[in-house]
C-alpha cells in the first residue's frame, strides 16, 4: 500500500531520520540536460550549473534588492529557469535551484510580499543554504504593480492562487527529474503576502505541502487594502489631519507609559496590546499645536488608524486596527504624500480598473461594496476549513508581530479562532499553532525579540512528532544578541518567574493568561 511522505516518516523511528534523507551525489541527469525537460504547459529557458559562491542575482541594484553578499556563501547548484502558461494568457516565470551535493532530500517553496512581480532569491538561497531543493514564482507578472492586471483577468488569477501551485508542481517534477526522486517532504516558508499564499495552499491545494509557516498572513486582502485607503485618506485628505512623523515617538511614549507595565514588567514591551487601556486624547493639545501633543484633527486620524474600521451603514467590522505600540511605523500607513501604494493599485487597476482613479474620492461604502464582490474573494485566504490539508498530516504554524505596523495581528488571531472553531478546541494544537511576539513588526523588526526560526520548529514537528512548545526569539543590537524571550503558542504568554533577568528567556514560561 503507497504511504505518504509523512505515514512513512512516522513509520521509521527517529534515529534513522538521517538515513531516510542521504541523497546520492550522482544524478539522474545532469543539470545542463534539464533544458530538454518536457512537462505540461511549461518552457525550460535556463539549465546551468552554478559554481559554490558564483551566483550573481539578476535584482542587483533594484531598489530593495537583497545585497550581492547574501548570496556569496551558498553551495554549488542547479539553476533551472521556465516559463509557465495554464493559461492562454499566462505567463508565469519561476525559478528552481537544486542542490548539486548534499541535498537534504525535501523542498521548500518560497513566497512573495506585496503584489510579488520578482523571484525571492534571497529566501531561495536560506531555503539552499539549509540543502533543500527550492523554488520561487513572480506569480505571472513583472514588476511590484496591478498594472498587468488590468483587462487580463487571467493574469489576476494567476497571482490569486494558480501561479503558486503550478510552481510547486513544476518544481517537484524538475526535482524528480534530477534526482530520480521526490522530495520525501514539501515545506512552505514565507511572510506577509507569502503568508496569504501559505494558507491559500493549505486551504486550496492541500496536497502541495506538509508543513506551512505563513507569516504576517494577509488574510483577506480585499479588507485589507480597503482599511488602508481608508486609514490614508483620513490622514491625507487634508494636511490638518496629517501626523508629522516627528510626533510618532512622542505618541509611542504615551503609549509605553501607560501600558509597559501591564503585564508587571517595565521592560519596553506590550505583552498582549488588547489588554492596552490607552487613551489617545489624554495627549490632545490644551492650547495651540506643539510637537508634544496631537490637534483635535490629527487625534481623529490617529483614532481612525487604531480603531476598529466599521462600515458606515450597517456598523459591520469590516477590519481590525492597528494595535497599540506600532506608533514609531505609522509612516507606513500615513506618511503620505498618498496611501500605501498597494492599496492604491488595488483600486486603480483590480477594482475600479481606472488608472486614472483618484484616490481623494474615496467612498468606505462604495469600497466595500466593490471589494467585497464574489469575483475578488479568490485573492483572500479566509477558509477556516482545512479537513484535508489536516487528515494527511499536515502541519501549519503562523506567527505575526505585536507591533506590526502594515497591518494588525488581530485578523491572524481571528482566524486562528476560526480554525479551532471548526476543527475543535481539543485537537488544534495538534497540527495548528500561533505564535505572537511582543515588540516586532511585520515579519521583523521592532524594539522586541524578532529573531526567530520557525522553520526549524516546523520541522521537528513534521518529522520528529515534537510540537513546538515556545519558540525563543532574540534582539540584536549591533550584531550582538541582548535579548531573549519565548514566544509562546496562543492562547499562552510569557510570565515572569519573578527571579533570573528579564532579558533571558529562561526567566519566563508560557502559560495561560
Amino acid at each position: 500500500m503507497f504511504k505518504s511522505p509523512i505515514q512513512s516518516l512516522q513509520s521509521v523511528g527517529v534515529g534513522v531520520l538521517a538515513v531516510l534523507f542521504v541523497v546520492s551525489e550522482s544524478h539522474a541527469a545532469t543539470c545542463e540536460s534539464l533544458q530538454t525537460l518536457s512537462l505540461p504547459h511549461t518552457t525550460i529557458t535556463l539549465a546551468q550549473s552554478v559554481a559554490a559562491g558564483a551566483f550573481t542575482s539578476p535584482d542587483a541594484g533594484r531598489p530593495g534588492a537583497p545585497p550581492t553578499a547574501d548570496f556569496k556563501q551558498l553551495p554549488a547548484f542547479c539553476r533551472v529557469g521556465a516559463t509557465l502558461r495554464p493559461s492562454t494568457d499566462s505567463d508565469i516565470k519561476i525559478e528552481v535551484w537544486l542542490p548539486l551535493t548534499d541535498w537534504n532530500g525535501k523542498f521548500q517553496g518560497v513566497g512573495n510580499g506585496g503584489l510579488a512581480g520578482f523571484l525571492i532569491f534571497r529566501g531561495m538561497a536560506q531555503a539552499l543554504r539549509r540543502g533543500y531543493a527550492t523554488a520561487s514564482t513572480d506569480t505571472g507578472h513583472t514588476g511590484g504593480t496591478a498594472a498587468p492586471f488590468l483587462g487580463h483577468p487571467e493574469k489576476l488569477v494567476d497571482f490569486a492562487d494558480r501561479a503558486v501551485h503550478e510552481m510547486t508542481t513544476t518544481a517537484k517534477a524538475i526535482v524528480q527529474s534530477f534526482y530520480d526522486a521526490r522530495p520525501k517532504l514539501s515545506y512552505w516558508n514565507s511572510c506577509s503576502g507569502g503568508g496569504r499564499q501559505g494558507l491559500i495552499a493549505a486551504q486550496r491545494f492541500p496536497d502541495d505541502y506538509d508543513g506551512i509557516v505563513a507569516g504576517a498572513p494577509v488574510i483577506s486582502q480585499t479588507r485589507m487594502v480597503t482599511w488602508g485607503m481608508h486609514v490614508g485618506h483620513a490622514a491625507l485628505k487634508e494636511p490638518r489631519y496629517t501626523i508629522p512623523p516627528s510626533k510618532y515617538p512622542m505618541i509611542h511614549q504615551a503609549v509605553m507609559n501607560a501600558c509597559d507595565a501591564g503585564d508587571g514588567l517595565r521592560d519596553d514591551l506590550i505583552s498582549d496590546p488588547r489588554s492596552c487601556r490607552f487613551d489617545v486624547k489624554t495627549i490632545e493639545c490644551q492650547g495651540g499645536d506643539s510637537a508634544s501633543c496631537l490637534t483635535t484633527a490629527q487625534l481623529e486620524t490617529a483614532r481612525a488608524l487604531t480603531n476598529p474600521l466599521l462600515h458606515p451603514k450597517t456598523g459591520e467590522s469590516i477590519y481590525a486596527g492597528l494595535a497599540w505600540g506600532t506608533e514609531l511605523g505609522w509612516a507606513l500607513r500615513i506618511g503620505g504624500p498618498a496611501p500605501q501604494i498597494f492599496g492604491l493599485e488595488y483600486f486603480k487597476y483590480v477594482f475600479y480598473k481606472d488608472p486614472n482613479w483618484d484616490w481623494r474620492t474615496f467612498d468606505l461604502a462604495a469600497a466595500v461594496a466593490i471589494t467585497d464582490r464574489a469575483e475578488y474573494r479568490m485573492l483572500n485566504a479566509i477558509d477556516p476549513d482545512l479537513k484535508r490539508f489536516r487528515q494527511r498530516g499536515g502541519k501549519l504554524l503562523l506567527y505575526h508581530g505585536w507591533s506590526d505596523p502594515n497591518f494588525s495581528a488581530q485578523p491572524t488571531i481571528d482566524y486562528y479562532e476560526s480554525l479551532r472553531a471548526v476543527a475543535g478546541a481539543e485537537r488544534i494544537a495538534e497540527w495548528a499553532r500561533l505564535f505572537l511576539a511582543p515588540g516586532m513588526g511585520h515579519c521583523g523588526g521592532g524594539n522586541g525579540p524578532n529573531a526567530f526560526d520557525p522553520l526549524a520548529a516546523l520541522e521537528q514537528w513534521v518529522e520528529q512528532g515534537r510540537a513546538p512548545g515556545s519558540i525563543i526569539a532574540t534582539s540584536m543590537t549591533d550584531g550582538k544578541a541582548d535579548r531573549t524571550r519565548p514566544l509562546c503558542p496562543y492562547p499562552q504568554v510569557a510570565k515572569y518567574n519573578g527571579t533570573g533577568s528579564i532579558d533571558e528567556a529562561r526567566s519566563f514560561t508560557c502559560r495561560l493568561p
